[in-house]
């Protein structure tokens, strides 16, 4: 292979493995000879040529193919000019070399490596510190997950396999997976816990098919203690994917090995996932996060609030703040955070308390992305049909307490979900007066506090009003 063809190929893996990886690993590579089917590269140090094995060596293969090369394996020789070389080979693959070890060979991915070092290799996106048990906030919505989380981090036998995580965007999935995986890696530092999206499942199983290295792939994915498959909804209707997964699948459960799985709907709801795969999803614990509800997303904002304190000691956050972010981003948890954070952020570079002000002008535009689209007449329409009465019996001057108290409840929805004033809310409530709406307000809040069934019913009214 002539210096140009070379040149070419750096491009071609510039291109895919992106600037700084090219930069770091592949251009120090020097290019040495193909001899008997070994492209031979000169390197630095014994440890790039180890790095480079593991994690690029089907990369350059593949490219070298390609390009007409007739090569089977890579070999990585140290500069003569180097003197960083280590007293003994730093992996196996070194032990590969000529006598004097300065020539590692390899087939990528190594089968000769050990399990451990390839799936760290493997994992591309590391768990986030700050995903955590400690840092996830409980409420309501989402208590059995995390109880069925809690569980499985500890790390014992359990009678459920799969546990399968879903909802919505911005619900805590990904952060209940990455708990259990620290809490699993704390306890037996020597588990083999292997976390990935179901995108970089397919892309490492597309991988093999082309280099015709089913059974490393096969072999890497069986060799786990414990799998956690992010977002698997993203295979459906890629058939050979999903036999591999279902095959992959099959192994691991008959050899007693935990899978956690997350996915953005219930398996039996997602479009094109083959039946024999929906089937051994729902034979373990399907656990559903439900949207947050008012208290959980307020605990979630004391919670970051404590967190923000650290950054930023000296900031004042006015009474009500918390309460209105909580009653206006209702729907990702991420955004009221992201919300949380910006709004501390600017009252510190403009030296202001954070009161409502403050609040509105910052977050003007996630306030407006927010805002709720439901009308008073949606509510109306909602509150007679829940509770069985007619429309026109909510807005009429009856007061019979069949009538009375539903108008209540939906002065109170109109209050929490609309921007519309007491004054406005109280002329589509047949013209009355903006002191009956306060009045009808306070009432059903009281009430929601010692009568389980209003509570009950205003969070029903609400979610569906929501959904």
């Amino acid at each position: 292979m002539t210096e140009e063809k070379w040149g070419q190929l750096r491009n071609r893996l510039l291109k895919t493995v992106g600037q700084n990886n090219f930069t770091t690993w592949i251009e120090p590579l020097e290019f040495d000879a193909v001899d008997g089917g070994v492209a031979v590269f000169k390197v630095p140090t014994n440890f790039m040529g180890n790095y480079v094995s593991q994690n690029f060596a089907d990369l350059i293969l593949h490219e070298l193919t390609m390009s007409g090369e007739q090569v089977q394996r890579l070999a990585f020789r140290v500069a003569a000019n180097s003197s960083a070389r280590p007293a003994q080979p730093a992996t196996a693959a070194e032990a590969y070399g000529s006598a004097d070890g300065d020539v590692a060979v390899m087939t990528a991915p190594a089968a000769s490596s050990s399990s451990k070092d390839t799936l760290e290799a493997l994992q591309a996106a590391p768990l986030d510190p700050r995903f955590t048990f400690d840092s996830f906030v409980v409420g309501k919505p989402n208590e059995l997950a995390h109880a069925a989380a809690r569980r499985v981090g500890e790390g014992g036998p359990v009678t459920f396999n799969p546990l399968v995580l879903y909802g919505g965007v911005g619900l805590g999935k990904t952060h209940l997976m990455h708990a259990i995986a620290w809490e699993l890696k704390e306890k037996n530092p020597s588990l083999n816990v292997l976390y990935l999206s179901a995108e970089q499942f397919m892309y490492r199983f597309v991988q093999a098919l082309r280099e015709r290295k089913m059974m490393d792939f096969k072999h890497l994915f069986r060799s786990v203690d414990v799998l956690m498959v992010d977002d698997v909804q993203f295979i459906a209707g890629k058939d050979s994917t999903q036999e591999e997964f279902f095959h992959t699948f099959n192994a691991l459960v008959d050899q007693n090995k935990q899978i956690i799985i997350s996915a953005d709907r219930a398996p039996g709801e997602i479009k094109d996932l083959e039946e024999r795969v929906k089937s051994r999803l729902q034979c373990g614990l399907v656990v559903d996060l439900h949207p947050t509800d008012y208290e959980l997303r307020l605990g979630i904002l004391q919670t970051k609030v404590q967190q923000q304190r650290e950054t930023y000691p000296d900031l004042r956050i006015a009474d009500g703040v918390l309460e209105f972010l909580a009653h206006r981003i209702s729907t990702n948890v991420r955004v009221l955070e992201g919300a949380l954070t910006r709004l501390f952020a600017f009252a510190s570079l403009v030296g202001r308390e954070i009161d409502m002000d403050l609040t509105q002008d910052c977050l003007a535009d996630v306030l407006r992305a927010s805002e709720r689209k439901i009308t008073v007449e949606e509510i109306q329409r909602k509150v007679s049909e829940y509770y069985n009465i007619r429309m026109s019996d909510i807005i009429g001057p009856k007061r019979l307490r069949s009538y009375a108290r539903p108008r209540q409840v939906a002065m109170y929805l109109c209050k929490q979900l609309t921007s519309r004033s007491l004054p406005e809310i109280g002329r589509r409530f047949g013209g009355r007066d903006h002191t009956t709406v306060m009045h009808g307000v306070k009432r059903i809040e009281e009430l929601k506090l010692t009568d389980g069934q209003i509570a009950e019913d205003v969070e029903m009214l609400r979610r569906s009003l929501e959904a």
